[in-house]
This record gives C-alpha cells, structure tokens and sequence, in this order.
C-alpha cells in the first residue's frame, strides 16, 4: 500500500484529483463526481471536524465490537474494496454538491494528513473501529480515496 503520509504519494493522488472534471462519469455506481468527493471527504470530517461528530455520534459497544471484527479487517486490509460495495449510512451522499468546494476539501485533506505525518495517526481512535496503528490509517486514507479515484478513471 502506497503510503498516504508521504508528499510523493500525497502529490500523486492529489494530481489524479485534479484530472476529475465535475462532468466525468463514474465507471460504476450512482454518485456523481461531486458527491464521489463529498464522500471521500467523510472519513476525514470525520477525523478532523468536530462538528462531524456531533452529527454522526459513533456506534454503541456492541455495533463496535461487530465492526471492529468484520469491517475493520475489509477497510484496513491490503485487499481493494469490491465495485459497488456497501457503504456506511453516514458516508452516503445523496444531496447536490459543489464539485470545486469538495475538491478543496479533500485536496487541504490530503495535505494537513501528509503535514501530521504517521506519527501522529499511531493509536488515534477510530469512532468504529477504536485505535488504529499509523499503517491501518494509510489504508484507510489512501484504499479509499484510490477505490474511488479508479471508480472515476482517474
């Protein structure tokens, strides 16, 4: 896995970003290229924004312990998610977005991620999976947005 922390990488996924156009078609799925971008935006509102939390409080103990011992090992693994795979109701985007504003948003993402660097990732809880290793964040951050970015063409 490719590592989200470094400026390489960071610069990389970042140019793959800015080759979407709000009119670029999704090769899969119903999102469009606006709210692909709100989406991969979600798993880092909700590391970074507090608001997100208030909104989307996290699950109850035992929700956790189900996630933590199926989902965890899907998201964090070195596996690609599957086309088309379920998504947390949270993370689903079914309003009109501003493509320009969402693409800031994960662009400043990317890279305060990349400044923080991996130590300061080791041990942060995760509202559904509870703390996660430095390398269990890269997969989480970069799985992602790459999945979608592929989704894309980009």
């Amino acid at each position: 896995m490719e590592d989200i922390f470094s400026k390489p990488v960071a610069n990389s996924v970042i140019a793959r970003i800015n080759t979407l156009q709000e009119e670029t078609k999704p090769q899969w799925g119903k999102m469009d290229s606006a709210q692909m971008l709100a989406h991969c935006n979600c798993i880092y509102d909700m590391v970074y924004d507090p608001e997100y939390a208030k909104k989307n409080p996290p699950p109850n103990a035992f929700v956790r312990v189900l996630l933590k011992a199926f989902l965890k090992p899907i998201v964090t693994g070195s596996k690609p998610y599957k086309r088309n795979s379920r998504t947390a109701p949270e993370f689903l985007i079914k309003s009109d977005k501003d493509f320009a504003r969402e693409r800031e948003r994960i662009t400043a993402y990317i890279n305060k991620t990349q400044e923080l660097g991996a130590a300061h990732f080791e041990g942060k809880r995760s509202p559904s999976f509870g703390a996660l290793t430095s390398s269990e964040w890269n997969v989480l951050f970069h799985k992602h947005v790459d999945h979608h970015l592929r989704q894309f063409g980009a």
